[in-house]
């Protein structure tokens, strides 16, 4: 069935490669002048009945009627929005007229565009105010938000006044169980989307939060460090390969001061300050947070920086740095060396830094947060896992403090 309303023209035919149990999705095309838009009618005909020319079901079967009065009733929902837009702005895009008749009125705040202009601040900030992997994360995440809609409701946007917890629910579904994310990657997604609601609640677009009462599931955080005796082996292994070499003393380094591989790349001698007590400290803030990091420096890291000719005070970089992907693949090359029989990663240095040389070895969590970089205390907290090391010690000094000072009645 083909109709017109000046340059507008809408047409219906069937998507035969998806034909179930002899049926076929009916597909509707919006074109005006050069330009076209194609949605689904969501509901089927079968082929043997459709007239492709007139774009209707022949004959006066119960089917034929529904699925005829369907499509006269989506043609009369085109035209009236295609008239709706045109008398207020003089033209309309296909695709206008494609929301306009799915309940997403070109005039509406929606949600991916709320998204596209929140990571378009990011964009336009990168490198200044926000990391450039911010802004990736975002645009992942509104890429996953898109993907669903497209996927769920077969439209191209989403009203907020059409969120509700079902929405909500069956996207976390999506994510999950459809896409095989990871649990974190998960929440992140999840979480992005509330900011959007929780923008459009503050500009007024939406009064109510579909987020209410709907808890997103958290994966329990898990420390991953290297335990004393590994990083032990690390530094003692003979490594004949400069390469290899130069890899295991930055991840060394990491493991003793907690900076991750971004700070790495941008320290310098002028992060390494000396206090009045003349106790050399690393004073840098972090890529990440913008946090200041202020770390004192131990032995080993010390001898390291001797090792690659940092000067205090000085413009050039302390270390070689390599592209993450390199060092990582050489941190698994090292572990393999040193008969470590599971994965390691270059980030792992941090959490040995927070977990093995600081927690277990009596430093305070909050010490350990404002040397690591931390805007808050949960960051730490998932570092603060106890290891058996730090039990037994602390069972141990306990049992010494109580000594002879409760008696049981016998």
């Amino acid at each position: 069935m083909k109709t017109s309303n000046v340059n507008l023209r809408v047409s219906f035919y069937l998507r035969k490669k998806r034909t179930r149990k002899g049926l076929c999705p009916v597909m509707g095309r919006i074109t005006i002048g050069n330009d076209m838009a194609q949605f689904s009618c969501k509901f089927e005909a079968s082929p043997a009945l459709w007239d492709t020319c007139a774009g209707r079901m022949n004959g006066k079967s119960i089917q034929a009627r529904t699925v005829n009065r369907e499509i006269d009733k989506i043609n009369v929902a085109i035209n009236a929005g295609y008239k709706e837009i045109v008398s207020t702005r003089g033209k309309a895009t296909a695709e206008e007229v494609k929301n306009a008749f799915q309940g997403i009125s070109a005039s509406q705040i929606t949600l991916l565009q709320v998204f596209r202009e929140h990571n378009e601040i990011y964009r336009n900030q990168a490198g200044v105010n926000y990391s450039i992997g911010t802004w990736k994360n975002n645009e992942y995440a509104r890429s996953n938000l898109e993907k669903f809609i497209k996927h769920k409701y077969r439209v191209s946007d989403f009203h907020f006044k059409q969120l509700n917890r079902s929405f909500i629910e069956d996207y976390a579904y999506y994510l999950r169980i459809e896409r095989k994310l990871k649990p974190g990657t998960v929440l992140k997604s999840i979480e992005s989307l509330q900011k959007m609601v929780k923008i459009a609640i503050r500009k007024k677009i939406i009064s109510i939060d579909p987020f209410f009462g709907f808890s997103p599931e958290r994966p329990v955080p898990c420390p991953r460090y290297v335990p004393d005796d590994e990083l032990k082996i690390i530094m003692k292994k003979p490594l004949n390969n400069a390469a290899l070499e130069v890899t295991r003393d930055i991840f060394v380094f990491s493991c003793f001061t907690g900076l991750a591989y971004a700070d790495l790349c941008n320290l310098t001698g002028k992060h390494i300050v000396s206090d009045e007590t003349g106790l050399l400290w690393l004073n840098i803030n972090r890529q990440k947070t913008g946090n200041a990091s202020r770390i004192p420096l131990l032995e080993v890291p010390l001898q390291l920086i001797e090792k690659y000719g940092g000067i205090i005070g000085g413009n050039d970089r302390i270390f070689p740095m390599k592209s993450s992907v390199a060092m990582n693949g050489q941190i698994k090359t090292i572990a393999k060396l040193c008969g470590i029989n599971r994965r390691l990663t270059f980030h792992m240095a941090r959490h040995t830094f927070a977990t093995e040389t600081c927690l277990s070895h009596g430093v305070s969590i909050g010490t350990v947060g404002q040397m690591m970089g931390h805007k808050r205390q949960k960051s730490t907290e998932i570092y603060a896992k106890p290891t058996l090391k730090i039990v037994d010690e602390n069972m141990a000094s306990l049992s010494k403090k109580i000594a002879g000072k409760y008696k049981l009645a016998l």
